[in-house]
């Protein structure tokens, strides 16, 4: 008798269709909590060992030409939180609420710098790379916010940075709402606010996403 024999009779019974059973958060939940966030819990402190381990995710991301060209200064409420704020723009297209509301201001920051002058590829590493920091700050619970807006002389020299900053990344405690509301392809994607502060996020649908 062949040693698999019962697992084949098994299979003619039942099928061979596998349960695959998910250990822990799903890419997809974890997509969907990944939400760009411009109010935090002051209440939560992210320290530096908690940046540290978000950003252990950079040496398991892919590079482009493997060139890693890519650093990181972090910045916690006793490091500089303070100088940071000021240069940074949140909520360009709500710019009548001024986010953050006062009291409700980042803490912490992740400065991802570029050891050489940046380009396409470039860029592509720090897509990458930013969107995997958000992943692991939402696995860990937290939240964050990608910018491309802010003073870039002024932040390279009151954190006296070697390399050019590429883009600012607030990490902390979301205090927000947040709905993804399905669209077509001409519809507004402008993110708003509804009465009750919940934020919205247009995001197109399947149909219009595949070509």
């Amino acid at each position: 008798m062949a040693d698999n024999y019962l697992e084949k009779q098994f299979d003619k019974a039942f099928g061979t269709k596998k349960v695959v059973k998910h250990i822990g958060h799903t890419l997809d939940e974890l997509l969907t909590k990944n939400r760009s966030t411009r109010g935090y819990d002051k209440n939560f402190v992210v320290t530096r060992d908690r940046l540290e381990k978000i950003v252990t995710v950079a040496q398991k991301c892919p590079s482009g030409r493997n060139q890693q060209v890519l650093r990181f200064r972090l910045v916690t409420k006793d490091s500089g939180a303070d100088k940071v704020l000021p240069l940074i723009k949140m909520g360009a297209a709500l710019p009548e609420l001024h986010l953050p509301f006062p009291g409700t201001e980042p803490e912490s920051f992740i400065v991802v710098c570029s050891t050489k002058a940046p380009d396409p590829m470039v860029y592509f590493d720090l897509g990458i790379v930013s969107q995997s920091i958000l992943l692991r700050a939402t696995e860990m619970g937290l939240n964050g916010l990608i910018m491309a807006a802010f003073n870039k002389a002024k932040l390279t020299e009151v954190l006296a940075l070697p390399y050019e900053p590429v883009a600012v990344i607030a990490i902390g405690k979301s205090i927000e709402k947040f709905r993804l509301k399905e669209i077509g392809e001409g519809d507004s994607h402008s993110y708003y606010r509804e009465e009750d502060g919940t934020h919205v996020v247009p995001k197109l649908g399947l149909k219009d996403l595949i070509i």
